[in-house]
């Protein structure tokens, strides 16, 4: 039988046409695995880093913004702080601490929240909420913790000096240069479970001392279980970027609640009115 070769040329060609596309189809659907593994090996990522990030948030550390200027100099409008949620907890809540708190009830005005439309309002929430941007203080307050509970806390002795439980303290370390300790005079113990705060800005933070109007300490204070945590660091801007100090020099011979010294030291005339 005669060989065609026209034929056989032919079939080869066939032949080496099918290998051809059976490569293509091969390589398409390699490369199709290839980008589902990757999709899918970086969805897992991200997931795990947003649970780890919501982990973190919630059990660990939150970033907050500061919003007001009842801080100064120690903290700035604009400024980024880091809380830990270890304190209270694990670590003890002490007199100079500075603290993130919920509002303990009408403390803040009414907030206007920008309007970025229902997407970026929502993309916005959404990584405040599992620790991505830092919280915008709203519904929060961060203060300076004066008085723990059964703290004598007074303003002011002769010199102009907050006492407490009857020890002045020398506050020049961390209130805004140029401001007093206190300019509203008061005299009140902490109740338990409680804690006196202010601001480093005295002149400009509505901190315990406007929300007492009973004067006994017992609606200025603020339950020591709204505390959200300690702010310990400044991670913006770059410049002021650094550990915030509890001071605790300041405190340091402050007398244990209840000690006589409470009663022993001649503070400032009281006004009548």
């Amino acid at each position: 039988m005669a060989h065609d070769p026209d034929s056989a040329h032919a079939e080869a060609e066939d032949s080496h046409k099918d290998r051809a596309r059976e490569e293509r189809v091969r390589d398409e659907r390699g490369a199709g695995a290839r980008l589902g593994g990757a999709v899918r090996e970086t969805v897992v990522v991200l997931a795990m880093a947003l649970t780890l990030s919501f982990v973190v948030k919630t059990f660990l550390i939150q970033a907050f913004f500061i919003p007001s200027e009842s801080m100064q100099n120690t903290l700035l409008v604009g400024d980024r702080v880091v809380v830990s949620k270890l304190t209270p907890g694990p670590f003890e809540l002490k007199r100079g601490d500075v603290v993130v708190f919920a509002d303990p009830g009408d403390w803040l005005s009414p907030v206007q929240v920008t309007n970025r439309g229902a997407v970026l309002n929502g993309l916005r929430d959404a990584m405040m909420f599992v620790g991505l941007l830092p919280d915008t203080s709203e519904g929060h307050l961060i203060k300076r913790v004066i008085g723990m509970p059964g703290d004598h806390v007074q303003c002011c002795d002769a010199e102009g000096r907050l006492l407490v439980n009857g020890e002045p303290v020398e506050e020049s370390a961390y209130l805004k240069p140029g401001v007093n300790p206190s300019d509203m005079e008061f005299d009140i113990t902490v109740p338990s479970g409680r804690m006196w705060v202010m601001g480093d800005n005295r002149s400009d933070s509505s901190d315990s001392r406007y929300h007492d109007p009973g004067g006994t300490g017992s609606d200025g204070s603020v339950p020591l279980d709204l505390v959200v945590g300690k702010a310990v660091v400044t991670v913006w801007p770059f410049d002021r970027t650094g550990r915030l100090s509890t001071h605790d020099d300041v405190f340091s011979q402050v007398p244990d609640a209840g000690s006589n010294r409470s009663l022993g030291l001649p503070v400032r005339e009281l006004h009548s009115s």
